[in-house]
């Protein structure tokens, strides 16, 4: 099974592909709700490359490390990259009319339920619309 979430940003795919693959501007989009945060992220943004984004409860309860392997980069239109518990993610790019479409499609886990999963990856994706369109 596959879960795939999407948005469309209104913003030109250089400024979209920059905040989505720059350390710095994942920290301020990564959370799929106000009572999370993103506090480091790592990008080797490369085949075989890693990455990290350690993801924390605001309040200190809980963190964790969001991490794994790049698989495929082709610039401004697909990442692909395995997590450290070999789910798949497949993210791609499209542009039209100044906006950038995002397909994110992935393998679920299994210890949280799909319509949760799907919630929470839609909620970071939507955060980092907004993060990019108040910031282009």
């Amino acid at each position: 099974m596959t879960i795939i979430v999407e948005t469309i940003v209104n913003a030109e795919i250089e400024a979209v592909w920059l905040a989505w693959t720059t350390p710095e501007d994942i920290k301020h989009w990564n959370a799929a709700s106000d009572d999370w945060h993103t506090t480091s992220a790592e990008v080797n943004l490369q085949p075989g490359g890693k990455f990290t984004s350690r993801m924390e409860a605001r309040d200190g309860s809980f963190g964790f490390d969001f991490s794994g392997v790049y698989r495929t980069v082709i610039p401004h239109r697909l990442i692909e990259y395995t997590l450290d518990d070999e789910r798949k993610v497949r993210i791609e790019f499209s542009t039209t009319d100044s906006k950038t479409k995002i397909v994110e499609s992935f393998e679920p886990e299994s210890q949280n339920s799909i319509e949760l999963q799907k919630f929470g990856w839609q909620a970071i994706l939507t955060n980092f619309k907004s993060y990019v369109e108040a910031h282009k």
